[in-house]
C-alpha cells in the first residue's frame, strides 16, 4: 500500500488543487492532504476553515483525508507513514522552487520520494493568491473554485 501526502497552505483550495488531489488519489492507495498551519504567513482563512473547505471539496474521494500539520513536510510525511510527497507544478518557476525543496527533503528523509504532477492546462495560471487579489478588487472567481469555497470567499470579502 502506497501512501502519499499532498501538502500546502490551500488558502483557499482551488479547482487546481482539487485536480491534483484527484489525480494523486488515482495513483496512490491513500492520500493525506496536509493543510500547513503556518503562523508566519498572512492567511485569509484559519487552519480549521482551510481543512474544512478542502475536506468538503474532496469528500467524493474515498481514499483522501485532510488534516492540519505543522513543522517540516518531510516529518509530516514520515509521521503519517507516507513514502511520497505530491506537489503540483504550474510553471518552470514552480519547478525551480520545488526542485530545491526536493533536494533539501532528500537530505533529511532519503526514503521519501517527491512526485510532481503537472497542472492541467486549465489551471496553470491559477493560484490562491491571485484568486484573493481578484476578489479584493471586486471580481468573481466562482468558476475557479468549488461552489462552497466561492461562498466562503464572498463571506470573507462581504459580498
Amino acid at each position: 500500500m502506497t501512501k502519499a501526502v499532498y501538502p500546502g497552505s490551500f488558502d483557499p483550495v482551488t479547482n487546481g488543487h482539487l485536480d491534483i488531489a484527484t489525480r494523486a488519489a488515482a495513483l496512490f492507495d491513500e492520500v493525506v492532504v496536509g493543510v500547513y498551519d503556518t503562523p508566519a504567513k498572512s492567511l485569509l482563512f484559519t487552519t480549521k476553515e482551510r481543512v474544512g473547505l478542502f475536506a468538503r471539496a474532496a469528500s467524493a474521494l474515498e481514499n483522501v483525508k485532510v488534516v492540519a500539520y505543522t513543522g517540516l513536510t518531510v516529518d509530516f510525511a514520515r509521521h503519517t507513514g507516507a513514502k511520497v510527497i505530491v506537489r503540483g507544478l504550474r510553471s518552470a518557476t514552480d519547478f525551480e522552487r520545488e526542485f530545491e525543496m526536493n533536494m533539501m527533503n532528500k537530505t533529511m528523509a532519503p526514503g521519501v520520494e517527491q512526485v510532481f504532477l503537472v497542472s492541467d492546462l486549465a489551471y496553470q495560471f491559477l493560484s490562491a493568491s491571485l484568486l484573493k487579489e481578484v476578489m479584493a478588487l471586486g471580481g468573481t472567481v466562482d468558476h475557479l473554485v468549488p461552489e462552497h469555497v466561492a461562498e466562503a470567499l464572498r463571506r470573507k470579502f462581504r459580498r
